[in-house]
């Protein structure tokens, strides 16, 4: 394999490291983790429904959002422990207790049990979903990071295009139970690639000793910033509607459309065509600036979710027109979340690259743990129809608008 030495900051830790690809791809599959966890479930709604909560199925859409909580909590730990003990080991010791949780879901014997196990596999994914952040702040920074950033989250579109089928494969081959399997699967390849090829990217000289007091100090730093504050509200809101849309898309397409035992196929659709937006973001964001970007996109997120909302409450499309404005929707939502993202943590890290891991361990909490909060409202307002979604994500877009307002155009 050839290698060569990776550009980025002049803080970057000395010597060779992976091919740009090969680094691109693997942080990629660590951070597919996530997507991969949440996707992969959906299919499996309605047999869990049926085994675990038959009186109460607008529940399991909380296997979703405890899965994201656990997530956010872990995220607070994870950055600043990767400065502490190097990136490397966190996302490994996460990892291993990811697949501990997947271990408890497999077992489960009934939804609260298994919600728990999704909590712990939450903890464990924040590792590598919030250290790959820190780790590809260590090599690179400003809109090279952001154009790496959309590199990754193009090949990262892929998970969620397959997730859906292949887990509804999984469940026609061997039962819901057989997806957690699955889990541990795709962790551990990551994990040994990761093990095998990456070298450690923050050496001993730049670490940060586990200091409470410094990490308050540093953390009032991080958030006393402007752009950091835009940047998480910014986040917060989009994931808000991204968690919505992933908690109640399943039954939406099912109770709603009529349409469940395709969902996978139309899921797989949509990614595909909003993983596009990694390709268009990395082409014209060192042209445009991430902050042109963000407000573009905000302002067509408000114009479609508008336009979906009024043809869908009017009540007088058929089903079929109904159906094609809400896939037209989804397609927005998730196009949106690919242009936002990667940009509003290139514009936050910026000034930050000696505390990375600290500030992508602050924004991923904050930014998670918020949307998790919006989202779950959204999710068990589902009603038979579509428009508590639509209604959610216009709200959350038109504040995302309003918060780029006051975004310096300086970090």
């Amino acid at each position: 394999m050839t290698e060569e030495t990776v550009p980025g900051s002049p803080a970057q830790p000395s010597g060779t490291r992976l091919s740009k690809p090969e680094f691109v791809a693997m942080m990629a599959l660590l951070m597919a983790i996530v997507a991969f966890s949440t996707d992969a479930m959906l299919p499996a709604f309605p047999e869990i429904a049926g085994t675990l909560s038959p009186g109460a199925p607008n529940r399991v859409q909380l296997m979703v959002t405890f899965f994201l909580l656990g997530m956010g909590i872990g995220t607070i730990f994870a950055g600043p422990i990767s400065d502490a003990w190097g990136r490397k080991p966190v996302i490994l010791g996460g990892t291993a207790l990811y697949i501990a949780g997947a271990a408890v879901c497999w077992q489960a014997d009934s939804l609260d049990v298994l919600l728990a196990g999704r909590i712990l596999q939450g903890l464990g994914a924040a590792a590598p979903r919030t250290v790959s952040m820190a780790m590809m702040r260590d090599l690179y920074s400003g809109r090279q990071m952001a154009q790496i950033g959309s590199l990754i989250m193009m090949i990262f579109a892929i998970f969620p295009a397959i997730a859906p089928t292949f887990g509804a494969q999984v469940i026609a081959l061997a039962g819901w139970r057989a997806i957690f399997i699955t889990f541990v699967l795709v962790a551990s390849t990551g994990a040994l690639w990761l093990w095998i090829r990456q070298s450690e990217t923050l050496p001993e000289t730049r670490r940060t000793p586990l200091r409470p007091k410094s990490l308050w100090k540093n953390t009032r730093k991080i958030l006393s910033m402007r752009v950091v504050l835009i940047a998480i509200t910014v986040q917060s809101l989009a994931l808000g509607t991204l968690f919505a849309m992933l908690s109640s898309v399943q039954q939406i397409f099912d109770i709603t459309y009529g349409r469940g035992e395709y969902f996978h196929f139309w899921f797989a659709g949509i990614a595909i065509l909003a993983g596009s937006s990694g390709v268009l973001n990395a082409a014209y964001v060192n042209k445009l600036g991430m902050r042109f970007i963000i407000r573009s996109v905000l302002i067509g997120q408000i114009c479609l979710s508008s336009v979906s909302l009024l043809l869908l409450w009017s009540g007088a499309l058929l089903s079929n027109a109904s159906f094609v404005v809400f896939l037209v929707f989804s397609l927005g939502v998730f196009f949106q979340n690919g242009l936002i993202m990667g940009n509003s943590t290139a514009l936050a890290m910026e000034p930050l690259g000696h505390l990375a891991g600290l500030a992508s361990s602050a924004m991923g909490a904050i930014g998670t743990i918020v949307a998790v909060l919006i989202a779950i409202p959204i999710g068990q307002a589902f009603n038979g129809t579509a428009i508590p979604m639509v209604t959610g994500a216009l709200v959350l877009a038109c504040l995302s608008r309003l918060a780029m307002r006051s975004m310096p155009e300086r970090a």
